[in-house]
């Protein structure tokens, strides 16, 4: 997260956001507040130098306004977002500086070790298109690779800590891509901002301190995360600087010798030798990877046109195949339709539980059939598993007075639809990671970005390439180890230098070829649901696009059990839900999601998250007064 939250954020005037970062030049961020003490510099002792960046930068949740606008989970990687589109860049120029930024303040979430998908809204074509950035199994992965001998799955947490889930990196070559396609500014431009922020560090907030503790054991395992990221042998306090000076300078090569110093030169190099010998504490051992310089160089970042879906008559545009996102979604908003039509009752009048106990049916029934049909795979049957015909048919499971027994049967997308097709019990997935994030961007033209970038769980693989401070993906465990439903083709089993399924759901929407609404979260396979309940908040059920975000949630993924936030679970509408036969578990929160929302005069709206994950950070070019 990085930077303190300001006690009582106000919203910055235009003359203090003037002072930004403007692209790594100015010396000093914006101030919003006045600081009432220096902040520590606890987090790597003896390092002195220049103060860390955006310590007075306020959590803003929603700011409205006009120029453009960013929100992230983080005030200083908003800040550098919101300086390259004042000093007149573009979406994809401030999507590139912003998740290079996140990559240093939420380094256990992101940065050059992870992957993402980049998706881009064109004003003037009014035409949306896709990067896939997801990293790739190296070349001799095949489906037995988390099998133990006697075909059991190999345990999770053994996996996750070592050098086998570690797949090739995809985050620098869509920064390259995504500006070379879209962008006006040198990514070497890009990246100074982010370079900044590692050299002079950030301030600590309590999130940033929690996560490090949360992973200290793990991370001690390897002597260079250890060194990194627990300065003095344990976290950094809250209201302490971290640096990253060996950060600074892996940006700084990247900036100076483009992204070949990762797939073909020597960062690379340093890299496939930490994930082929890990190196740990004396006495322990982790297993290696197969990775190579070979999939370093054969690494490509992939152009491809989006999943699109119809909703009440707005376009969705999300991520098409590994992803199943653009899938998820667009079914589950499919299905609540059909429901309106079932029970002849529009969702928009129902109460809350009937809205929830809607929701979580769709959400069940669309995992169902995405644990069946996706997967980096040839054939996935995308067209009709976002046609309405599917999920009328698929509809008919529903009841509006008892929940479906879970696990529910996956359906069959053959375009040949009932009133009730046949349909096959399914398996159960064993892990979902929560870590990811995600930012949304709008230019004063209209075109925009949802970029969703990871390292799979929070704090990845916990290896750290050695004197370059970032920590590796561990994001080959999405990958599922064993079929899911024993007899039937598991789509997402591992195989040479394929894509592992995601959940991330970067989103745009347009209404009648008119930019809508940007929106998406972090949250592992909670992705799918959060963002599809912040569209149906939003367009069916009233909420502003800050209240939309805010509003509790509840995720629903076709396990034996749902979870809800507690304003949710432990209230009158998790009573109502169990009384129709929900299993609901209560779960502190789900997802960290931005949005921005673009008005008919061009007014916008970015929205972050009030509490979750420490709170989010919206802001515009010039906020309305």
């Amino acid at each position: 997260m990085g930077t303190l939250r300001s006690a009582a954020p106000v919203r910055p005037t235009r003359r203090r956001l003037a002072a930004g970062l403007a692209l790594g030049v100015a010396a000093t961020l914006a101030v919003a507040t006045p600081s009432t003490a220096a902040p520590q510099d606890h987090g790597h002792p003896g390092r002195g130098g220049r103060p860390p960046v955006g310590h007075q930068l306020p959590k803003v949740a929603v700011m409205t306004g006009s120029g453009g606008a960013v929100s992230s989970v983080d005030p200083v990687a908003s800040q550098v977002g919101i300086d390259v589109l004042r000093a007149g860049g573009n979406a994809t120029d401030a999507a590139v500086a912003t998740a290079a930024a996140l990559g240093v303040t939420e380094p256990y979430s992101t940065g050059i070790g992870g992957g993402g998908f980049f998706v881009h809204y064109d004003a003037r074509k009014h035409r949306v298109q896709t990067i896939d950035g997801r990293e790739a199994a190296p070349a001799t992965y095949d489906e037995n690779q988390f099998r133990n001998a006697d075909g059991t799955a190999k345990d999770f947490d053994t996996v996750v800590n070592s050098g086998q889930p570690v797949g090739v990196p995809g985050t620098p070559a869509t920064w390259e891509r995504a500006v070379d396609r879209w962008g006006s500014r040198r990514l070497s431009t890009l990246l100074a901002p982010a370079e900044r922020i590692a050299r002079d560090g950030f301030v600590v907030d309590a999130t940033f301190h929690q996560q490090t503790l949360d992973n200290a054991e793990r991370f001690s395992t390897f002597p260079e995360t250890a060194r990194v990221f627990l300065p003095g042998g344990t976290a950094p306090a809250t209201g302490s600087v971290f640096r990253n000076p060996d950060l600074a300078r892996a940006l700084r090569l990247l900036r100076t010798e483009g992204v070949d110093a990762l797939y073909r030169g020597r960062l690379g190099r340093d890299l496939v030798a930490q994930v082929r010998n890990p190196t740990t504490t004396p006495g322990t051992s982790v297993a290696a990877g197969e990775m190579t310089t070979r999939d370093l160089a054969r690494y490509r970042v992939l152009d491809k046109d989006p999943v699109h879906s119809r909703y009440r008559g707005k376009d969705i545009y999300g991520m098409p195949v590994p992803s199943s996102g653009g899938t998820g979604v667009g079914e589950i908003l499919n299905l609540v339709e059909a429901y309106d039509r079932r029970t002849g009752t529009k969702t928009s009048d129902v109460d809350a539980v009937q809205y929830l106990h809607r929701f979580s049916e769709a959400s069940a029934t669309a995992f169902a059939d995405r644990n069946r049909y996706l997967g980096d795979v040839r054939g996935v049957p995308v067209r009709e598993l976002v046609s309405q015909g599917f999920a009328d048919e698929r509809s008919c499971l529903f009841s509006a007075t008892a929940a479906m027994p879970r696990p529910l049967p996956f359906g069959s997308p053959d375009g040949d639809y009932a009133d009730c097709g046949t349909a096959t019990a399914s398996g159960v997935l064993p892990h979902d990671g929560t870590s990811t994030t995600h930012l949304s961007v709008v230019d004063r033209w209209g075109n925009a970005v949802a970029y969703t970038s990871t390292i799979e769980q929070t704090g990845g693989s916990a290896i750290t390439v050695p004197g370059w401070g970032f920590i590796l993906n561990n994001e080959l465990t999405d990958f599922d180890f064993v079929p899911v439903t024993p007899g039937v083709p598991d789509p997402n089993l591992p195989g040479p230098s394929k894509r592992p399924r995601s959940s991330m759901s970067p989103t745009i929407v347009l209404d009648d070829g008119r930019l809508d609404l940007v929106a998406g979260s972090p949250g592992g396979a909670s992705i799918i649901t959060t963002t599809a309940q912040i569209l149906l908040g939003h367009f069916e059920r009233g909420l502003s696009v800050g209240d939309a975000l805010a509003a509790p949630r509840l995720s629903s993924r076709n396990g034996t059990s749902e979870q809800a936030e507690p304003a949710i679970a432990d209230g009158p509408t998790g009573a109502g839900l169990r009384a129709l036969g929900h299993t609901i578990t209560s779960t502190p929160e789900i997802g960290a999601a931005t949005a921005i929302d673009v008005g008919r005069h061009g007014l916008l709206t970015a929205a972050a998250e009030p509490t979750r994950r420490g709170g989010g950070s919206a802001m515009v070019v010039w906020p309305r007064r």
